[in-house]
């Protein structure tokens, strides 16, 4: 592993723990054993480590979700798998992270955003299209309106305004959201798919 990776790798490691804001340099330098004279050979400051860390999980994401698509029989059974995949991230994140994102580093909460419009909706628009065509989908579905309002649900489901953390578990409202959204688009077919593969998943 290069020092980059390693640094990036200390960082992700401290922030998931506390946030972004609550981690200095020092407390990155400390974590990896290494001078912080050494990270700044690679990075100027926190903000830009937070970018490289942000595009490298973009990164890594954008590869799992391609993954789970070519392995997938169906629709119904990609949309599962996405689900179980969101699941291993999102159980990952600390919530004060994408506040600490959004407020304190706007450039890496933009690298987020572009990726969350070029990539996942692109995507949900790829699999709305193909699950028409499969017939497990309804066709009088609009798949762009579809793909952007599911991008957007996901996002909410993160809003500690709306589901404040001490009240709502953020994974738990995820599932809600996806139950919802995923009933809510399927044909009869896709239905009847959909709950083979819930009970699959449930014994």
């Amino acid at each position: 592993m290069s020092q980059i990776e390693r640094i990036i790798q200390g960082g992700e490691e401290l922030f998931l723990q506390a946030g972004i804001k609550s981690v200095t340099m020092d407390d990155i330098a400390r974590h990896l054993g290494m001078s912080k004279k050494t990270i700044y050979q690679f990075f100027k400051d926190k903000n830009e480590l937070v970018i490289a860390l942000v595009k490298k999980k973009l990164k890594e994401d954008e590869e799992q979700i391609s993954e789970i698509i070519s392995r997938s029989a169906n629709v119904i059974e990609e949309m599962i798998n996405m689900m179980k995949c969101s699941e291993d991230i999102f159980s990952r994140i600390n919530p004060i992270v994408i506040h600490d994102m959004q407020k304190y580093h706007p450039d890496a909460w933009a690298e987020f955003q572009k990726f969350k419009s070029e990539v996942l909706i692109r995507t949900l628009e790829e699999l709305l299209t193909k699950g028409i065509k499969q017939g497990y989908i309804r066709p009088d579905i609009d798949v762009k309106i579809i793909a952007r309002m599911r991008v957007s649900q996901v996002e909410m489901g993160f809003n500690t305004a709306i589901f404040p953390i001490s009240d709502f578990n953020p994974w738990k409202v995820q599932v809600q959201f996806l139950e919802h959204f995923n009933y809510g688009i399927c044909t009869l077919k896709g239905y009847k798919l959909l709950n083979q593969y819930k009970n699959i998943n449930e014994e």
